[in-house]
């Protein structure tokens, strides 16, 4: 079995295609499966990330059992056998997308990021340096880079289909969606920021920040969809190595935007396509940050199909 998959090329209908997932049309329901592919700046690279899809795929149904009691997810299965069962078609490329693949139900999503907040960093301290706000509504003064905030904080962002989200006020979300459905998204979300930071921080991970989606069914039921909680919907850091002030290192990929930065900086990358080519060793180190995460989380290393 290869380590690394950059394209899936199942044989169903398509639904759509993003940076990492391509989605599939089974019957009335659909099959989301994460390839290796990594982006940066928006732009997706040439190297796939040994073992990221499985980390992303099998993080997401760990959390998603983890969490079934706060809200229902779109999760029907991640086993093979199962999926199988449903598409018998499958079984000739078991090998493709077993570990990396998810049977879900098919819902319409609301067109918001549901971000929660527990510590002060990325954007949101960008714009506080400037305003001393976030997303225009006041914070406290004298917050330092990456310190805890208490309690956390809903703070939402648009589902760019280009670019980069932005961030929006409640307000912004209750115009879109309504106030009921609005305050129910607020809610549920920070009940599963708290009890993902408590299970993180047993495993010695902060949870800094994090973003949740939903969607509603066919029969009007508000489900978690996508993935969650994993190093490309999360910042993760140690915390052992956790220093207020100052920026932190995170389990993703850290060191593909290090060294992304580097080329920037010396004028031999200008953000756009084509991407340049990672190193080996970038390869290599960001594989195992995707990999720890998952074993810090769970408490047991990733499970690799034989």
């Amino acid at each position: 079995m290869s380590l690394t998959l950059r394209n899936v090329n199942v044989d169903l209908p398509l639904f759509c295609k993003g940076k990492v997932r391509e989605v599939y049309e089974l019957g009335e329901d659909l099959l989301l499966v994460a390839s290796d592919r990594i982006s940066a700046f928006d732009v997706v690279l040439n190297e796939p990330i040994p073992h990221k899809g499985r980390v992303l795929t099998q993080l997401s149904r760990w959390w998603f059992e983890h969490m079934d009691d706060i809200v229902v997810n779109h999760l029907i299965s991640a086993d093979a056998d199962e999926i199988i069962e449903r598409e018998p078609k499958l079984a000739k490329t078991r090998d493709r997308w077993e570990g990396r693949s998810m049977l879900v139900r098919r819902t319409d999503p609301f067109p918001v990021e549901c971000v929660v907040r527990g510590y002060i960093t990325g954007s949101a301290w960008r714009e506080y340096q400037d305003n001393g706000t976030l997303a225009g509504e006041k914070l406290p003064e004298g917050l330092i880079e990456a310190q805890k905030l208490e309690p956390p904080i809903f703070s939402p962002a648009t589902k760019a289909t280009e670019g980069h989200d932005e961030n929006i006020t409640f307000e912004d979300v209750c115009r879109m969606v309504g106030v009921a459905v609005a305050t129910t998204l607020r809610d549920i979300s920070l009940a599963l920021y708290a009890r993902a930071r408590d299970i993180a921080h047993d495993g010695g991970v902060i949870l800094a920040d994090t973003k949740f989606e939903f969607g509603v069914s066919a029969d009007g039921e508000i489900l978690l969809i996508d993935e969650v909680l994993t190093p490309d919907s999360s910042r993760f850091w140690l915390v052992e190595s956790y220093t207020p002030g100052q920026s932190q290192q995170s389990f993703d990929k850290q060191p593909v935007r290090d060294y992304l930065d580097l080329l920037v900086a010396k004028g031999e990358w200008n953000k756009e396509p084509p991407p340049p080519d990672l190193p080996r060793e970038v390869v290599e180190s960001t594989s195992k940050r995707y990999l720890k995460a998952y074993e810090l989380i769970t408490g047991h290393p990733l499970p690799v199909p034989k």
